[in-house]
């Protein structure tokens, strides 16, 4: 197996196809990358801005280029001896009318080929929630009708420009007939006779009989768990991967599927030991990734999570939290909020799927005691607090019960809820706990994996697109991966996740930014900034609410934006705003207002407070995005003349963070995954904005005139990357076997460095980087520290990375040396 040396994630579409991603492969060489990284690239909906709504995953989107383009871009690859990596998507495909496996099943229900290839319930009709009503109401205003399917002529249930086919023995010779009525009661009829019933989207949450994609109604899910379905759904990639055109694979969220382990030994057995392959996983707290999977590692998002406990000043996290209470009015309670989150996903969003797993447990109750079981309500409640009670996204149980890891997961959940306050009946908890460690026979092992497989999307949906729009006193740490409830840290707890890291996934991806992140990484490095400084940013937020409290509005249920809002528009507004806009620049300001507003609506609806995507408020909605856009109005001078004065010393700080955690994420334990564009400055917003193609012309000019030490932050950085991966590339062994040494750094404002070396036999790197540079102004930093070299590191001559100089160190490596140099260290045994 080729380990990468760098990869580089490239979102295709939204104007991105092969022959523009071939075009910048020699910008990728020169910038030090091994391995393009990329977005799914199999044949998806129309006008799919994303790719994982794969309607046919034996063919590559003519949309992008087609195979032709792809070969095209693999021979260009080749060329430069660049690998690919693949993004692939086992658990669902679009539920869509272009997807020609899910339109059979419609047409053909239980009867159709692939009617087991989707999740789905045929214990009853195939429910589809794509009308904007109830059928009945749709019927009667004339939404619903008879016509030819445009595509086959068949007779179909015609909604907008929908065709639903009809099963031919609904029919039977009556076709002509049949396009020519207009009579309701007759399509009534014929609706009724389908496998399948048209209902409402809102229904979806409590009446869907396929499993879907956390909430997405149109991601229906896939059973790769059957040979024969991973078969028919893997042909390609496995063409792919056995041709040599692609060398390794990304398997999105794999904690969606029946059974992942099991799913990734076959994965294995079919590309063979050469295929890099890593997971989208998320670890939660104390959380390591299964030993047992055949992988290299997860894509990163825990690594994420560590950069920001490290960057964060958690000695002043608690004075932060008490200006954020004085703002809003309230105080923070996170494990309550946490808790409202999920019950909010089980009894509303998920109601469906939690009823599934209560019918499935009644009936396993009720055969063993050969009666209905008499406490359903007892065992509904048990239920329930089990499923919000999930410290992780889930365990891996099979047929055979849990493993020795998930089941001490599921015991310390059912000790927690126990001797809790919302402990339910102890009997009816300890049944539910039985049935997943042990329970046999068909239904049990149905419900274990109904159990694992809802428990991930509802902590996702609580945590991440619930919970981290509705706390918002410090956005840099509410990311995807992140420990949401807030907790300790410090630079020797890194050094002992790094340690992990390396004995654990040495190969994983390390990532900073991905397509899905919240916020661009330089986003994240600056807002790092406001933790350091708890009594300035709260003093700026007050001045900035009575500066613009004349574009507040009273609505009938409270101020629009309420405090808790405007803290976040602001600071949220801090991590985007570029450093180099000026504020009488009208268009510069017009093209963040734009891009802000569509953040504002999106963070006020995954709130889901006074707001959502179902139940949409407009008139709250209107009056907050109106407030955002007044902000950033040109004749807004006050304010954004004050704002850019304020964000000096933190966009300061935010660029020392910026060129630190770049640096780590180059030379710690994993693979170091760039994300498209964030070689430069990334201060983009949640999806869609984070999706935007970079400046690739502009990034390849930046590189080739890159001069002295003095360049901006954007250069450095892009500096940073090449000069280290020409590291890596010559010293794999140093990056992949080599120890991770942490040092230990002496004098006023140690506090403030991270050192660490990566040593292997007869090879070594020192790496040294700032945090909390704030603090570190005040304290000295690198000016007043030492960093103590063991033995094995002094009296040698090393290469200093940044700066392609040569240097002796003896016991200590004197800080003034790397403050000198970028103000981080990185240098390499000669």
């Amino acid at each position: 197996m080729t380990i990468p040396t760098a990869t580089y994630r490239i979102q295709f579409r939204n104007g991105m196809n092969f022959d523009r991603a071939a075009a910048i492969i020699p910008y990728l060489k020169k910038l030090g990358i091994s391995h393009l990284y990329a977005s799914p690239i199999f044949t998806a909906t129309t006008g799919s801005t994303h790719g994982y709504d794969i309607t046919n995953a034996n063919e590559i989107d003519p949309a992008i280029g087609g195979r032709e383009g792809f070969d095209r871009l693999v021979q260009a690859l080749k060329a430069e001896r660049l690998g690919l990596i693949l993004d692939i998507v086992p658990n669902h495909m679009a539920a869509s009318l272009e997807n020609s496996w899910w339109k059979d099943v419609i047409e053909h229900g239980a009867e159709s080929r692939y009617a087991h290839h989707f999740d789905i319930d045929w214990s009853r009709r195939l429910t589809l929630p794509f009308l904007g009503t109830d059928f009945e109401v749709a019927l009667e205003a004339d939404e619903i009708q008879i016509k030819a399917d445009p595509a086959t002529g068949k007779p179909s249930l015609c909604y907008h420009d929908a065709h639903y086919p009809l099963n031919p023995c609904s029919y039977a010779d009556q076709e002509a007939d049949l396009l020519e009525t207009t009579d309701k009661k007759c399509i009534a009829d014929i609706h009724s006779r389908q496998p399948y019933r048209l209902t409402c989207w809102r229904d979806a949450s409590h009446d869907l009989s396929y499993r879907r994609f956390f909430e997405v109604t149109g991601l229906a899910g896939v059973k790769v768990e059957d040979p024969e379905i991973f078969e028919d759904t893997h042909g390609l990639t496995l063409e792919l991967v056995r041709n040599g055109a692609v060398d390794g694979l990304r398997v999105d969220h794999v904690d969606g599927l029946a059974n992942p382990k099991e799913y990734l030994e076959r994965l294995r057995r079919e590309t063979g030991p050469y295929c890099y392959i890593t997971v989208e996983k998320i670890l939660g707290a104390g959380e390591s990734l299964p030993a047992d999977w055949p992988v290299s590692g997860t894509t990163g998002y825990e690594f994420i999570a560590s950069l920001s406990n490290l960057f964060v000043d958690h000695d002043k996290l608690a004075r932060l939290q008490a200006a954020y209470e004085a703002t809003t009015g309230q105080p923070v309670d996170m494990p309550s909020q946490l808790r409202e989150a999920k019950l909010l996903m089980a009894d509303k969003n998920f109601a469906g799927e939690f009823a599934t797993l209560l019918a499935l447990a009644m009936k396993i109750l009720g055969e063993e005691t050969g009666k209905p079981h008499p406490d359903e309500e007892k065992i509904r409640t048990a239920l329930r607090e089990l499923v919000v009670s999930f410290p992780v996204y889930r365990t891996y149980g099979t047929k055979d019960g849990l493993p020795p890891q998930s089941d001490a997961v599921l015991a310390k959940v059912v000790n927690t809820i126990s001797a809790g306050p919302n402990a339910p009946d102890a009997d009816a908890l300890s049944s539910l706990q039985r049935i997943l460690r042990s329970g046999e026979g068909q239904t049990a092992q149905e419900f274990r994996t109904r159990f694992q497989q809802l428990t991930g999307p509802l902590m996702a949906k609580s945590v991440e697109d619930t919970l981290f729009y509705r706390h918002n006193m410090a956005l840099a740490l509410n990311e995807v991966g992140a420990e949401p409830l807030p907790h300790p840290y410090s630079v020797e707890r890194f050094h002992a996740e790094m340690a992990e890291r390396l004995a654990q996934q040495p190969d994983a991806l390390s990532a900073t930014s991905t397509h899905d992140t919240k916020r661009g990484e330089d986003a994240r490095a600056r807002l790092y900034a406001i933790t350091e400084a708890p009594e300035l940013w709260a003093d700026a937020v007050k001045r900035w609410q009575s500066m613009n409290a004349g574009f507040k509005q009273m609505l009938d249920d409270g101020s629009a934006p309420e405090p808790a809002v405007e803290w976040m528009l602001y600071q949220a507004l801090a991590g985007a705003w570029p450093r180099e806009l000026e504020t009488t620049d009208r268009r510069g300001l017009q093209s963040l207002e734009d891009r802000f507003a569509a953040y504002v609506e999106k963070a006020l609806r995954e709130a889901k407070l006074r707001t959502n995507w179902g139940d949409s408020n407009d008139v709250y909605e209107d009056a907050v995005i109106g407030y955002a856009r007044k902000l950033l109005s040109s004749e807004n001078q006050t304010f954004l003349k004050d704002f850019a004065r304020t964000l000096v010393p933190f966009i300061k700080a935010g660029s020392s963070n910026s060129l630190a955690q770049t640096l780590i994420k180059l030379t710690a334990p994993g693979v170091p995954d760039i994300y498209q564009g964030s070689e430069g400055i990334d201060l983009s917003l949640v999806d869609p904005d984070n999706r935007r193609e970079p400046a690739f012309e502009a990034l390849d000019a930046q590189l080739a005139a890159i001069g002295d030490k003095k360049d901006e932050t954007a250069k450095l950085k892009q500096r940073l990357i090449a000069n280290a991966l020409d590291i890596r590339r010559a010293a794999p062994e140093l990056f992949g076997a080599g120890r991770y040494l942490p040092l230990k750094v002496i004098g006023n404002g140690a506090e403030c460095i991270v050192a660490y070396a990566r040593v292997a036999v007869d090879d070594a790197l020192i790496v040294v980087a700032p945090r909390l540079s704030m603090r570190a102004d005040v304290d000295g930093g690198l000016h007043t520290v030492a960093i103590d070299l063991p033995d094995e590191l002094a009296h040698r001559k090393y290469m200093n990375v940044l700066t392609k100089t040569d240097v002796e160190f003896g016991r200590v490596l004197d800080g003034s040396h790397v403050a000198r140099d970028w103000g981080l260290g990185l240098f390499h045994r000669c």
